[in-house]
């Protein structure tokens, strides 16, 4: 068993894998983390909606599953989803693996304008912290998810949450800087 968590604005009992984004870093599907902390830093408020983090297990044992590290095998999926081409780990009922952080579409794009190689970008997006995602892409998988609880954020809550993520983001920031910057020196 794996224990889940999903940040948004409903409680979700039965998740629809084919909801959501299709150019996400994983396809599409439904999107957990297994660090409640993590969703929590996730989470905005939106007028008028309670932010709410949804609790589940997954019993995985029935399940084809692919872990991700970050590495090229990582990259090369993400940069395939994010142009919507076919998935190449379609067979599988879930996916493990890194987030890639808010710059990935933008070093991706960069990379089609031809000013990063593919080597270039993959060193920038293996700096920052390493969060997991696990993302349920069958009917399968959301059949061997239970829903366990939904939390309703406090306004304090969501506000600690996204000051985590901007100290978080601010030390990427610094980083990719660096990384960027010894990249431009060794060229």
């Amino acid at each position: 068993m794996i224990t889940l968590f999903h940040a948004g604005y409903d409680v979700i009992k039965e998740p629809d894998v084919h909801n959501g984004r299709k150019n996400a870093d994983f396809g599409q599907g439904f999107y957990t983390t297994d660090n409640k902390e993590f969703a929590m830093r996730w989470a905005r408020e939106q007028k008028g909606k309670e932010v709410i983090v949804n609790h589940y297990e997954l019993d995985e044992s029935t399940l084809l599953v692919k872990e991700l590290k970050r590495d090229k095998e990582w990259f090369e999926y993400i940069f395939s989803n994010r142009r919507v081409k076919p998935d190449v780990f379609g067979e599988y009922d879930v996916i493990i693996g890194p987030i890639a952080n808010d710059t990935i579409y933008d070093t991706f794009g960069i990379i089609t304008s031809g000013f990063l190689s593919d080597e270039e970008a993959m060193k920038l997006l293996m700096v920052g912290p390493c969060s997991r995602q696990i993302v349920l892409k069958t009917v399968k998988a959301a059949e061997a998810l239970k829903f366990i609880s939904s939390e309703v954020l406090s306004s304090e809550q969501i506000r600690a949450g996204a000051l985590e993520h901007e100290k978080e983001n601010a030390l990427f920031q610094a980083e990719f800087a660096r990384v960027m910057k010894e990249m431009d020196e060794d060229s």
